[in-house]
């Protein structure tokens, strides 16, 4: 029905839906930690259970992300976030009534806290701002490969439509987690390029991401060995054309 009402037609069966009118399914992202015992990185991905259908309840996902991240206040990255993530995350949970725990709180003046709504600070930071602007902005796989970093591995976004239609709930928590890592990896070789990360730091932040997908292959998350063969293989490439 809401193809219909946003105009299909034989040729393009499924337009795009106005992103209030879509529903979040998962939630997926790289914790990063400065702890005392040093950089504590941990895949987060919602439903955790995706097998379990009352996980994918829109409102429990919204509720677990901003009870985590409203009294928190943790930097958030992303790629496309200011006209995407962010806007939708708000859009669906003002839609359903969901209280933002804190996120959506702001302070007097920008510089004496965390601001999500702003562009400007700190704590909303958009990668592809960083690298590209409307019309010269790359899409976060082009960017990713390009860098030696795995992009879209089997699905792209055009595809959750049909993953959900075909109740592939799974395949849907692995894309996101996919894309996480991906964007992880991108920020920290932007960081790098920034000055934010020295060499020696960015390779051992590399080395942690490596580390966490060993770790989550071996406990529950198998698939993730195709993220660690297409890093692989693409390194591979990108060293015989630099020779």
């Amino acid at each position: 029905m809401l193809w219909k009402d946003a105009g299909a037609t034989q040729e393009n069966p499924r337009p795009f839906v106005k992103t209030p009118l879509c529903k979040i399914v998962s939630l997926c992202g790289v914790l990063r930690e400065d702890t005392p015992d040093g950089i504590q990185l941990k895949l987060i991905s919602l439903p955790q259970e995706p097998e379990n259908q009352k996980k994918w309840s829109e409102r429990h996902l919204l509720e677990c992300f901003f009870k985590a991240v409203g009294p928190k206040k943790p930097q958030l990255v992303g790629y496309n976030s200011h006209n995407a993530d962010v806007p939708i995350l708000i859009q669906r949970a003002i839609a359903l009534g969901v209280d933002s725990y804190g996120f959506a709180s702001r302070p007097d003046k920008p510089w004496e806290g965390a601001d999500y709504f702003s562009t400007a600070g700190d704590y909303n930071i958009d990668l592809a701002t960083i690298v590209g602007r409307w019309g010269r902005m790359p899409r976060l796989h082009e960017m990713a490969v390009i860098s030696g970093i795995p992009g879209k591995i089997d699905v792209s976004g055009d595809n959750v439509w049909n993953l959900w239609l075909q109740k592939k709930y799974d395949a849907i928590v692995n894309y996101n987690e996919f894309d996480a890592l991906t964007t992880h990896l991108l920020w920290a070789r932007t960081a790098h390029f920034g000055g934010l990360l020295s060499t020696k730091d960015y390779e051992y932040e590399q080395a942690l991401v490596r580390e966490l997908i060993e770790t989550e292959m071996l406990d529950r998350r198998p698939h993730l060995k195709r993220f660690l063969e297409k890093w692989d293989s693409i390194n591979a490439i990108l060293s015989e054309r630099r020779d």
